[in-house]
């Protein structure tokens, strides 16, 4: 078994909550959660972040509107819809039962 392979499917199963915790904060644009999500050191590249930003635009919990750019084409900023939040709100919250979860896992054991 490989840890690389582990660790990949680790970082895939939190993305989507990092996407939208970002995107919580207030209008995002793809590039900049490429950048955040990077700096983070989650290794993220455009190929799965597009795929899962039309997922969760899809599912209703983002939407979008076009801006102009000074520098190119307009730009798509995302933003959470009212189902969006309340999704965010229930993804943080089963985040610290599993955070509390583990680091009790992680405990060393106490003699019987």
């Amino acid at each position: 078994m490989k840890l690389e392979n582990t660790q990949v499917q680790m970082r895939k199963g939190i993305l989507e909550f990092c996407i939208l915790e970002i995107i919580g904060r207030g209008e995002a644009y793809a590039s900049d959660m490429l950048e955040e999500l990077t700096q983070a050191r989650m290794i993220v590249v455009e190929g799965t972040l597009y795929p899962l930003l039309t997922r969760l635009k899809n599912a209703a919990l983002l939407d979008y509107v076009w801006k102009e750019s000074t520098s190119g084409p307009p730009r798509k900023y995302y933003t959470l819809t009212d189902s969006g939040r309340q999704f965010l709100e229930e993804l943080r919250q089963t985040w610290e039962e599993m955070a509390l979860s583990v680091g009790i896992i992680r405990q060393p054991r106490r003699p019987a």
